[in-house]
């Protein structure tokens, strides 16, 4: 998603050690004062450092708050912070009314009890995306959703394939092949991120997913089978043996100075591509390991949670949350922040509107919310995912050897 997230949870990484266990321990350790007993106003907190989320998001905020007869108090905290402060303020039953988090980290979260239960507040999830609901759930209850998601697809240098008489690939055995042509003296076929973070392990899951793994085996042999995927494009040099240290917003440098032809990457990237006038690039699907596979993208960005307070505050927030998730306002934040909306109609019509963020809206269909087959165990699944990319292209250790560690490790 999602610790610096991953890219609006997709970009940065997973926070280590913030666990429900060690919030309880430290909950009167100033936890922060429970929420305002003034009906009239909510609070809100979130970790947007950058533009545009943490100027369109206060705007949206204010719109919907006018809408259901609030006023909403906006608050935001660096995400290094994020997590511990929520799990602290969990503990003693002082989350804010409104939250929105990286969506990986709802599970530690709704494990504290601190959350409304959307499922049972009168929250409708109709016409949301089935996958995006699925990623605000915990143990079979809904306690966050989302106003939109990102994801993952593959970037393309439409001058150099012209060049190359190349078509952008549609299959593993394509991606190879394509990388192999357009790898030319200081330019690299294909950049990705195997960086020993999160955002390695995120990198990582469309193929891992595609190829049929499950993050309950690591050392499967669909895992492997994705593993020297990754190996062979950095083996072969059609991929820097740098892709190891590169964040996703270094490949996306190295794309745009025309040192790699192809990269895997996400929409937020866009806005800056768009500025270099001179780029051509196209969007496709994570390419597939075979013509009848379907790519199953990990699912990146925030849900929105409703912290437990008072029956009047939980309605009111929950009243807030059903304005921040219809059609028009899930548009707006999704054209805001480069997001794909979880309204499936809202994201027929941005995609009809934007053909860069079609693919994108194509995978969510077949998207998966990192801890939906682990719940809480997720990061910890997960540093073991990424220590093994980097043992694999960075350490010396085959697929086979790095993976059967990890697995090793999670035990």
């Amino acid at each position: 998603m999602p610790y610096t997230a991953l890219p609006r949870t997709g970009r940065r990484a997973l926070a280590a050690g913030a666990t429900v266990a060690a919030a309880l321990a430290i909950g009167g350790c100033g936890g922060g004062a429970a929420p305002a007993a003034d009906t009239g106003t909510l609070t809100e907190i979130d970790y947007y450092e950058a533009a545009p989320q943490n100027t369109k998001l206060p705007e949206i905020l204010a719109a919907c708050g006018r809408e259901t007869g609030v006023k909403i108090e906006h608050q935001q905290v660096p995400r290094t912070q994020f997590i511990p402060k929520l799990l602290q303020q969990a503990s003693s039953r002082s989350l804010p009314d409104l939250a929105l988090i990286d969506n990986p980290d709802l599970a530690q979260l709704a494990a504290t009890g601190g959350l409304v239960r959307l499922s049972e507040a009168g929250l409708s999830t109709e016409g949301l995306f089935p996958s995006i609901v699925n990623a605000g759930q915990y143990q079979g209850q809904t306690y966050g959703i989302a106003p939109g998601v990102n994801g993952l697809a593959l970037y393309y240098n439409k001058k150099l394939f012209g060049e190359a008489g190349l078509q952008p690939p549609k299959t593993w055995d394509g991606l190879t092949e394509a990388a192999g042509k357009l790898t030319k003296g200081k330019r690299y076929g294909i950049a990705f991120s195997a960086v020993g973070t999160e955002e390695g392990s995120f990198q990582f899951e469309p193929f891992f997913w595609t190829a049929g793994a499950s993050l309950k085996q690591l050392d499967s042999p669909q895992a492997v089978q994705a593993l020297t995927l990754w190996k062979d494009l950095v083996d072969s040099g059609s991929a820097s043996k740098s892709v190891v240290t590169w964040t996703q917003a270094d490949i996306n440098d190295q794309f745009m100075a025309g040192n790699a032809a192809m990269m895997v990457n996400g929409p937020w990237q866009l806005p800056t591509l768009n500025q270099k006038k001179d780029l051509e690039f196209g969007i496709v699907p994570i390419p597939i390991p075979s013509p009848s596979a379907k790519p199953v993208t990990p699912l990146g960005g925030e849900v929105w949670t409703v912290g437990r307070s008072t029956p009047e505050r939980e309605k009111k927030a929950v009243a807030v949350l059903k304005c921040l998730l219809s059609q028009d306002k899930s548009l707006e934040w999704s054209t805001a922040a480069g997001y794909i909306p979880s309204n499936r109609a809202a994201a027929g019509q941005l995609a009809a509107r934007d053909p860069q963020l079609a693919p994108f809206a194509e995978e969510v269909a077949t998207a998966l919310a990192r801890t939906a087959e682990l719940g809480t165990d997720y990061p910890r699944v997960s540093e073991a995912l990424f220590n093994a990319i980097q043992q694999c292209l960075a350490g010396g250790k085959s697929p086979q050897e790095a993976l059967s560690a990890a697995q090793a490790a999670v035990k």
